[in-house]
């Protein structure tokens, strides 16, 4: 398996996951050039991918999902909830009903060789919900948007190879910033966003001898930034009672305007 994020950020997210012989987006939130431009670099073409897995709706998660799926006729993976409300979103575009796919929480479903694992997560959202995909013993998951985690969301991330977590504010910058009072309260909300402490601490609930690699994702461009979270995280991982350290395990902030390394487990 391979993972690389395209993008991921407050301002847009596409995560390239695959196998030799099948390759999935997560999310298609960045234009549908700059996906190309993305896969490009992976030696791959909008005609290579399967299919896109969608989060949910809001636009930093499907800004190029008309564009893509029309050129490529490529097929849109959502719940329900998810899939009926980017019918509703007219700037995407007609999409033809036939690449709609109906996926449910807790559900597991194959793509070719890829066994996709969606599970729910607290989100103001329609029906969100995160993904875990596994090929051949190997597995990866990206978890973003999720207001709290519980003991479920620790259930789903375990035994991974990679993962990509959500980091995506610093509390005190985001207390003191300029957003809105009722945008930080729903940030801060159970339905809103991990903040890098909370990262940091469920991190720590998951980690394993065998875990490969770990990337923070979709860092607030306000409210957070690569070495704060990145520090922040590593703070949490020394401070839990934990029998690892943050020298244990490479450890690597996506960019939201440029890719990341591609790793292969």
């Amino acid at each position: 398996m391979r993972l690389c994020s395209i993008a991921s950020g407050s301002s847009g997210n596409c995560i390239y996951i695959g196998s030799d012989n099948n390759s999935l987006l997560i999310d298609a939130g960045i234009s549908g050039k700059r996906v190309e431009a993305g896969l490009k670099e992976l030696d791959l073409c909008g005609r290579d991918v399967d299919g896109v897995l969608i989060t949910h709706e809001h636009s930093d998660h499907i800004k190029g999902l008309g564009v893509l799926a029309r050129k490529f006729a490529l097929p849109i993976y959502g719940t329900r909830g998810t899939l009926k409300a980017i019918k509703r979103t007219a700037n995407l575009g007609p999409i033809p009903e036939e690449l709609f796919r109906e996926i449910k929480p807790d559900v597991d479903f194959q793509v070719g060789d890829l066994t996709v694992s969606p599970f729910r997560v607290s989100h103001d959202a329609a029906e969100p919900v995160a993904y875990r995909l596994t090929c051949q013993g190997k597995s990866a998951a990206v978890a973003t948007d999720l207001g709290v985690y519980t003991d479920y969301t620790v259930e789903k991330l375990q035994r991974l190879d990679v993962l990509l977590l959500e980091a995506n504010h610093d509390i005190h910058m985001l207390e003191v910033g300029g957003y809105p009072y009722y945008l930080k309260q729903r940030i801060l909300g159970e339905r809103g966003h991990l903040s890098n402490e909370s990262a940091g601490q469920l991190l720590c609930r998951v980690l394993h001898d065998n875990l490969k690699r770990i990337f923070l994702g979709h860092l607030s461009k306000e409210n957070n930034y690569a070495e704060l979270a990145y520090e922040t995280v590593r703070l949490e991982m020394l401070l839990e009672d934990t029998p690892y350290g943050p020298d244990d395990f490479p450890i690597t902030v996506a960019g939201r305007e440029c890719m990341s390394e591609c790793v292969a487990v």
